[in-house]
């Protein structure tokens, strides 16, 4: 039963990988801050260029795999550190050729971080307050805080932890590779290499906010929760657990990696021992809303509130609702679900969720199956196929003084700490710009095809190692069908497609090698 259930999972998986991978002939997903504004867009393929793309990339990848084939012959202690610090610099450098400045909520969670830390000011719990209606964001603003008060208070510091938390990422996405391919008898640093040189994990250190530390830890945890399955030590799901319930701390998306890990438990029982089984089961599930209960405990012993903070926050439905939009197919409503709770309901969740409940009966009955089915389409081919997590606004950036109709243009929203010759080559919609683009989104498209490799290899041979990875970006998938899409709102999933997509290209390469080159 479980082996069908496994293998069912493989099954749908693998249909999405072709919808994504067959759309992209005909739909070109893409996000431009500076040419269309906040706005998803889906256009017609450039069919020629793709291709073309697509040649450059595969041919950059064919080296990359190499360079770790040669690797292969040095001790892990040389080989990790090196490539690490590799990394480290390439990241060092991108922060100070393109000095991002914090925008939208980045800005704000950092400026009620300098307020609390500098003046004692909690008072955005309050009514109308940002963390009245987004309470999930005060762990940000903690560690802001913790960080401001213990290092020197500029954006340097917050971008190096920021890169510190990416080389941890990179560290468990290779451990976590090994876990799962144990079979393998090479070092397999490739994967390694491939993790320290994806291009939006190397921009988005430049991103001031939750996305790049709930990776590191939420990729964590599943490391530690797969080590626990194949050696079955209690201090490895101890672990998993801790890393897991801080990872949902900084992202409530820790949900899914909670029931991936849950099933994957389920899914061994008979391997691990029902005992140690049903007590891994339950430290994982309990330990999982401790920093949530501390937090409330905390602040409401310290007067800063005096109810638990999610009792009138923002409720699910606001972003289930702003998830049904036939215009922009779930991307943001500009502030008309914002407005319903803040005005209508005046704050108050019980009575936006009554309001949000009506909204959603009314959207999904005024449309048509039709539109429907159009606007679902829509949604996930964005999501998955813009391939780039957004990177050119969040991690790249733009000059504040480039003009353009479609964007909103100021200091806050779109601006570096100073220029240079690195800002100036990737202005506003230069070529270097949309070249960069080109390459992530052909980039994500290959990774996809040796994701459906593997697959489809896991599905004829009965192998099913991967399913904690697979259980993932199903959740993922699923998830983000209903909520409001954004494509960087999936950047936590990078490494789980970095991992299966680097099982699908060592296939193939090892087919191709033993097919034709074994001479």
């Amino acid at each position: 039963m479980v082996r069908g259930i496994q293998k069912s999972m493989y099954v749908i998986l693998a249909l999405f990988i072709g919808l994504f991978i067959g759309s992209s002939f005909f739909i070109r997903a893409k996000y431009s801050y500076f040419v269309y504004g906040d706005t998803p867009v889906l256009e017609k393929q450039q069919l020629g260029l793709f291709i073309l793309v697509i040649a450059v990339v595969l041919a950059l990848s064919v080296a990359l795999y190499k360079i770790g084939l040669k690797l292969n012959k040095f001790s892990r202690k040389v080989v990790i550190p090196v490539v690490l610090l590799c990394s480290f610099t390439v990241q060092l450098a991108i922060i100070f050729l393109f000095p991002r400045l914090p925008t939208d909520d980045s800005q704000t969670v950092l400026s009620l971080a300098l307020d609390m830390l500098y003046r004692g000011d909690y008072s955005s719990f309050e009514t109308s307050g940002y963390l009245h209606m987004f309470p999930f964001n005060f762990s940000t603003v903690l560690y802001l805080k913790m960080l401001l008060l213990a290092f020197p208070d500029n954006y340097l510091t917050l971008k190096i932890f920021n890169i510190l938390f990416t080389l941890v990422t990179t560290l468990m996405i290779y451990l976590l590779y090994k876990q799962l391919n144990y079979k393998s008898k090479e070092q397999d640093y490739g994967i390694l290499v491939f993790a320290a040189t994806y291009i939006p994990s190397l921009f988005m250190s430049n991103f001031i906010y939750n996305d790049v530390i709930a990776t590191a830890f939420l990729t964590s945890a599943l490391y530690f929760s797969v080590k626990f399955i194949k050696r079955r030590s209690l201090k490895d799901i101890i672990f998993a657990a801790i890393l897991l319930a801080i990872g949902n701390y900084f992202r409530s998306i820790g949900v899914i990696f909670l029931i991936t890990i849950l099933l994957s438990l389920l899914f061994s029982i008979r391997t691990i021992g029902v005992k140690k089984g049903i007590t891994a089961l339950f430290i994982t599930a309990i330990v999982f809303n401790v920093p949530g209960w501390t937090q409330n405990a905390v602040l409401q012993a310290a007067n800063v509130v005096d109810e638990p903070v999610n009792a009138n926050s923002a409720p699910v439905n606001m972003w289930l609702n702003m998830g049904i939009n036939l215009e922009t197919f779930g991307f943001w409503d500009n502030r008309e679900s914002y407005s319903i709770y803040q005005q209508d309901a005046n704050y108050n969740k019980a009575v936006s969720t009554e309001l949000f409940k009506e909204g959603i009966s009314n959207k999904l009955s005024g449309a048509s199956l039709g539109d429907l089915v159009k606007m679902y389409y829509k949604k996930i081919i964005w999501t998955w196929t813009e391939g780039t997590y957004q990177v050119e606004r969040y991690g790249l950036g733009n000059d504040g003084s480039s003009g353009s109709s479609g964007r909103m243009v100021g200091a806050v929203m779109d601006s570096y700490s100073y220029t240079n010759a690195a800002t100036d080559l990737f202005k506003g919609d230069s070529n270097y710009r949309s070249g960069l683009l080109w390459l992530l989104y052909a980039l994500n498209f290959l990774m996809y095809g040796g994701i459906l490799v593997r697959l489809v290899g896991g599905i004829r041979t009965g192998r099913f190692e991967e399913n904690p990875i697979i259980l993932v970006v199903l959740g993922f998938i699923g998830f983000y069908l209903l909520w409001e899409i954004k494509s960087r709102y999936i950047y936590p999933v990078y490494p789980m497609l970095i991992v299966l997509s680097y099982m699908g290209f060592k296939d193939v390469y090892e087919y191709m090698v033993r097919r034709y080159f074994t001479r």
